[in-house]
């Protein structure tokens, strides 16, 4: 009571620190940090106005996973920035240093693969994770790891570049596949390298039209002078060629390089979707899902910007999706001054956009279009078009846009009409149909597993299984021995209400008394405190645990819970389920649903059984390490681990290590002596 009383004190005073330090809030833009009670980095976003942004977080109502961060708040600094930019970068950069749990964390930031040309006398194609600066040729990022070892293998058939890693001393079976050079038994001029790294590099970039052009030409040659084993091979590329590109769906006509953004919420979690266009095709999607916790667009942009800052292979265009909200106010808004064919887009340079700071224009459809229909569609805009700014703190898209394109020095638009509106919309719209698919994932499997839940009760012969106890006893040769409970509620596990039990009363390996021990402990506390009972035990063992069990709970206790016993094989996996006096063994079909509850009831409570009793049997371990060494006793073992932590620091301490605990210097030496001789 005392301990939630000063609770609630220092809650009181946080707050009130809090009002304090809000007054102070300048109206500038920045970056701030929420801490809880710890004074722990929970939170890190940015805003245009930090005063209203902060402030809205302890003022009106928020969303369910709003509240739950809000709850943790104790404390907040604040970093003041001098542009949109500086604060997009520093919440990046602190995001990434401090891994707040309330932020969206980019996981997989650093597992893009991409290919890489070495920058060697004699250069190889290889797959690699890190991009450093060694004057080698990077191509990527890749989505997966698959999608660039398919690459890879391709290429290293048509193009002859080395693949061993060490220079042999003579020519390999590759050489005489024609795909190697043979570096190792003849000069190969660097003339030679250019060009096949820029045949690679054209490939990769989207030129695989000329590259197939130039192998049919080279398989007709082939054939004509009658070899057919060299014009089959190139054959053989050519279809892997048709393979890999296949699968390309969207085209346009600029052939540009493009990452294509697109997002979508639902139920606290957000799905994040990239096309990556090369060349105007789109090759690849990457997708990631995770929960967040603030303004869906700001954590959007959080997600973007931590991609891109470890990502050094940047295209020449980014699309990103618009505001849902602003979509909604704009779809409301009929009097829209934008032709057609416009988009909105943010640029890096006032030579590409004409502005700097404000909203630019650039009509797609015509591009010898009147310029001074241009500056009258840009100022139109500009007056029709307030400055908005998001619940998140986030500026509208075009702002946040503009910010990015600053810093990654390349164009960023947000597409209002055209194909690009198309690509980004087909990008959120996957986004939208795999996070559907998550939930509905979800759905599917509780359902399955409530059925099967359902069904095995049925097999039992109970009208509802809702609540199922499992045991299992642990012990090697009687030593340490321990018990363990789980419980599956609707057929899941309820993990908070495991339960371990220390046998007190038997000595030796006897599981039938272990499990009468157990029992008994269990249902006296059901009794006493009045807890939910289970509709079903269920006992690691056989008959004579299933007696055991049934005994205490009858004759002592006055208890009639139908009592199960899991069998294994000879295996160790799970064989059949036994119940009821006669011991009568259930009928259930090997690939049931009900026959999988089984063996995951049996896997998880002998996993939490045998954990424990390592834990035991470690712990025992060491104290009668220690207690074998006169001079140690209980009080001074006990000082001992928790001065040093472990057994392997005090063997490793030195006798000077001894002294703060007084202990002397001949008894430290004892210690040491004694550990390291039963070690080795």
């Amino acid at each position: 009571m005392k301990s939630y009383a000063e609770d609630l004190q220092n809650q009181e005073k946080a707050l009130e620190n809090i009002r304090h330090k809000l007054a102070l809030l300048p109206d500038a833009s920045g970056c701030y940090l929420m801490k809880n009670s710890e004074g722990t980095i929970i939170y890190v976003g940015k805003a245009k106005v930090l005063k209203n942004r902060v402030r809205s977080y302890f003022t009106g109502s928020h969303n369910g996973k709003t509240q739950r961060l809000v709850a943790d708040i104790r404390d907040f600094e604040y970093i003041v920035t001098g542009s949109n930019m500086e604060a997009l970068i520093l919440e990046c950069n602190l995001i990434k240093k401090h891994q707040p749990r309330y932020n969206v964390l980019l996981k997989d930031d650093k597992t893009f693969p991409y290919l890489k040309i070495t920058n060697e006398a004699h250069p190889k194609l290889e797959v690699t994770r890190r991009v450093l600066k060694d004057k080698a040729k990077y191509f990527g990022p890749y989505p997966n790891s698959y999608a660039a070892h398919q690459t890879k293998k391709l290429l290293d058939r048509m193009y002859p570049l080395r693949k061993c890693g060490v220079m042999p001393k003579e020519v390999c079976l590759y050489y005489h596949m024609h795909q190697c050079l043979g570096p190792c038994v003849k000069e190969v001029e660097k003339e030679t390298y250019d060009q096949i790294s820029q045949e690679i590099g054209s490939f990769l970039s989207g030129g695989h039209e000329e590259i197939k052009k130039d192998l049919q030409r080279k398989m007709q040659e082939a054939a004509e002078e009658l070899y057919f084993e060299r014009a089959k091979e190139l054959r053989d590329q050519i279809i892997s060629i048709d393979a890999m590109m296949e699968k390309q769906k969207i085209t346009t006509s600029d052939a540009k390089d493009r990452d294509v953004f697109g997002f979508s919420v639902d139920k606290g979690w957000m799905c994040v979707q990239i096309l990556y266009v090369r060349k105007g095709k789109m090759i690849e999607r990457h997708m990631s899902t995770f929960p967040f916790y603030g303004e869906a667009y700001s954590d959007f942009m959080s997600y973007v910007t931590q991609y891109y800052s470890d990502n050094p292979a940047v295209p020449q265009e980014i699309l990103l999706p618009d505001s849902p909200k602003l979509m909604k106010e704009k779809a409301a808004d009929v009097d829209q001054p934008i032709a057609a064919e416009t988009e909105l887009y943010s640029a890096t340079t006032a030579e590409t956009t004409g502005i700097t700071d404000e909203k630019a224009l650039q009509t797609e459809s015509d591009l010898s279009a009147d310029p001074l229909r241009v500056a009258e569609a840009r100022a139109s805009y500009a007056e029709t078009e307030t400055e908005t700014q998001l619940s998140g703190g986030l500026e509208d898209p075009s702002a946040a846009a503009l910010a990015l394109a600053e810093w990654l020095d390349v164009k960023v638009l947000v597409p209002q009409r055209g194909l690009k509106k198309q690509m980004t919309g087909m990008a959120t719209e996957n986004a939208r149909v795999a996070l559907d698919e998550k939930f509905k994932l979800i759905e599917r499997d509780e359902e399955r597993t409530s059925k099967a839940a359902s069904n095995l009760g049925r097999a039992i012969g109970l009208d509802s299984l809702h609540r199922v106890e499992a045991f299992d006893n642990s012990n090697i040769q009687g030593s340490d021995p321990v018990s363990a409970m789980i419980v599956f509620v609707d057929g899941k596990p309820a993990k908070k209400e495991y339960r371990k039990y220390k046998i007190r009363s038997v000595q030796g390996p006897d599981d039938y008394e272990t499990m009468r021990e157990v029992i008994r402990r269990r249902y006296e506390r059901v009794l006493k405190e009045n807890l939910e009972r289970p509709d079903l035990i269920i006992v690691d063992g056989g008959r004579g645990q299933i007696k055991a069990a049934t005994d205490v709970l009858e004759n002592e206790l006055g208890l009639f819970i139908p009592v199960c016993g899991l069998v294994k094989d000879a295996k160790h996996r799970t064989s059949q389920l036994l119940k009821g006096e006669t011991l009568e063994a259930v009928t259930l079909a090997r690939n049931s649903e009900e026959f999988y509850l089984l063996q995951r009831i049996q896997d998880e409570v002998h996993r939490f059984a045998i954990t424990f009793h390592r834990e035991q049997r470690g712990k025992s371990m060491v104290t009668s390490q220690l207690d074998s060494i006169p001079g140690i006793g209980e009080k001074r073992r006990k000082l001992l681990l928790k001065h040093f932590g472990s057994l392997k620091k005090i063997r490793e301490a030195s006798v000077e290590d001894f002294r703060p605990l007084s202990i002397g210097d001949k008894l430290a030496r004892q210690i040491i002596a004694a550990l390291r001789e039963e070690e080795s």
